[in-house]
């Protein structure tokens, strides 16, 4: 009984997180996060950075977009740190490091490609084991959006220093 109930719930939980995105087509950028559940540390960031109305534009904008557990993964006190206002700058610089203008769906992709961000600085697809962004692992691609896609990454990737 036990290991059935607990089938019948990994099966709901797997559908539920299905469900999220299924309208995402019809949703924004940011409303589709907002409504996954696990981008709550992303949702959060974007509103502190002000950039809830450009990711809510037409776009259309490829999102590279780091998880919460992604987030928690960061040094401790990271994530605090970079949400005061002081640090809106280095925040904004993060963010829009996992934005590539345009639409780019995983069949676009090639290995070794190079993209540049609307931070300015390059991310680079990596198609040798799964698909890599820099050092982040894409674990959910092609979620479209009314402005663009989401593509899940499990790593928050920072931009060249310098």
């Amino acid at each position: 009984m036990f290991r059935r109930t607990m089938i019948a719930l990994t099966a709901a939980t797997a559908l539920a997180g299905t469900t999220a995105f299924a309208d995402g087509h019809s949703k924004d950028i940011v409303d589709t996060a907002a409504g996954a559940g696990t981008f709550e540390t992303l949702v959060a960031a974007v509103t502190a950075a002000g950039l809830v109305d450009t990711l809510k534009g037409e776009g259309p904008f490829t999102v590279f977009a780091p998880t919460d557990e992604a987030f928690a993964a960061l040094p401790e006190g990271t994530v605090e740190t970079l949400l005061k206002p002081e640090n809106k700058d280095q925040l904004v610089s993060i963010l829009t490091y996992h934005v590539v203008p345009g639409k780019v769906m995983s069949t676009d992709l090639s290995d070794d490609m190079t993209a540049t961000t609307v931070q300015g600085g390059d991310i680079t697809i990596d198609l040798d084991s799964g698909v890599m962004v820099n050092e982040a692992t894409v674990t959910t691609a092609d979620i479209e959006t009314s402005n663009g896609v989401i593509h899940v990454i499990d790593a928050v990737i920072l931009p060249p220093q310098g």
